[in-house]
């Protein structure tokens, strides 16, 4: 049918009603700060469960109709400025011939990982995007148009150096010392490993955009792994090189480039060098102080964060005590409120309302005290 046509094609998407996201991704002035919750689809929701339950995790993420579906969820429940696609940074690693479970309670595992440098011939090097990654552009697509503009709709990639994690340790890991082993015993197969990643991710990311992303995120989950020394030369190049190429290959396709986020969790050593980077939002961890940022970025990005995860077990009331705190910190300009990490799974989601709120609410009141005062 015509209309099922439309819905699969990446033009023609309905008119973006609340662009106030994007705005404070390129630091432009906003009435309010925005909000969006890293994990925001996930099991904290009761019928995100419930659709767990009947289908495996990473067949939600392959099946358009159901990652959408999910996507859509805490739109429907929240005030969200944002959604973010459902999917998983460890499609990458799947696209590169590797096989991933996601073992309940334990999260994902890696039967084969990558155990020496004669292991990367194992890997699919010469990955067309479009094949092995086209289920997310198809779920991209599909949820900028079930969207209808209410919010824009962030795409994500997992960064090369945590994705390397992932490939050697074969799973999460308190230390990560297999990865960290690979950088000093074996570092030319680690740049090796960090090429063949950067150069997919770069193209799965231009993939989203030309699908429909309007913002993207990459994940470097495990920058705190590594001292500055050892993120200058395996994590840094590789994230600025992607930043780059991005915004040129979308061009090159006659696309306007989208703002990049760029959260390394733990990086806390690196925040005026990440603000450096190409990306046009840093995005902080809980264990860092917005006003510290503040200062160290100089107005140069708009950062992301970056209320404690954990906060969201407070009373409603303290939470909004908590999020005041947060906007006091980092202004409300150049600001995407949002978690220092991803939502824990037992928390109540009458508690992400009530901070989604919080923030709307205080930062509109700040922005009419200021106005009052000048």
């Amino acid at each position: 049918t015509k209309t099922k046509m439309a819905a699969n094609t990446a033009e023609n998407f309905p008119t973006l009603q609340n662009d106030l996201i994007l705005r404070a991704a390129r630091g432009e002035k906003t009435e309010r700060v925005p909000v969006w919750v890293m994990r925001q689809a996930g099991r904290y929701l009761p019928e995100f469960k419930e659709m767990r339950a009947e289908n495996e995790f990473f067949k939600v993420c392959q099946t358009p109709e159901l990652a959408c579906e999910v996507t859509l969820q805490p739109i429907r429940r929240f005030q969200l400025d944002a959604a973010i696609i459902f999917s998983d940074i460890l499609v990458v690693p799947q696209a590169l011939g590797m096989t991933v479970e996601m073992i309940p309670g334990k999260g994902p595992s890696f039967p084969d990982p990558l155990k020496a440098p004669e292991d990367l011939s194992k890997l699919n090097k010469d990955v067309d995007v479009n094949k092995t990654l086209g289920y997310v552009f198809d779920a991209i697509t599909l949820t900028r148009h079930k969207l209808e503009g209410k919010v824009p709709l962030i795409g994500f990639s997992g960064a090369p150096w945590t994705l390397m994690c992932y490939m050697i340790e074969g799973g999460g890991s308190e230390s990560m010392s297999k990865p960290k082993q690979w950088l000093y015993k074996y570092e030319e197969s680690s740049h090796q490993l960090l090429n063949i990643l950067t150069k997919v991710i770069i193209d799965y990311l231009v993939g989203q955009v030309i699908a429909g992303a309007q913002l993207l995120q990459v994940f470097e989950s495990h920058a705190g792994h590594l001292c500055p020394r050892t993120f200058n030369t395996f994590a840094l190049p590789y994230l600025s090189i992607i930043a780059k190429q991005v915004e040129e290959k979308v061009r090159a396709q006659g696309k306007e480039p989208v703002p990049m986020i760029i959260f390394a969790k733990g990086a806390h050593y690196a925040i005026e060098d990440l603000a450096q980077s190409g990306y046009e939002v840093v995005g902080l961890d809980w264990t860092v102080n917005p006003k510290t940022a503040r200062h160290q970025t100089q107005g140069k990005v708009t950062l992301q964060g970056n209320m404690d995860p954990g906060a969201l077990y407070a009373s409603k009331e303290e939470i909004r005590t908590i999020v005041r705190e947060m906007l006091e910190q980092f202004g409300t300009q150049q600001h995407i409120a949002n978690l220092g990490h991803g939502i824990y799974p037992t928390v109540d989601p009458d508690h992400v309302e009530a901070f989604v709120d919080a923030v709307h609410s205080i930062s509109e009141e700040i922005n009419l005290d200021s106005k009052k005062k000048n």
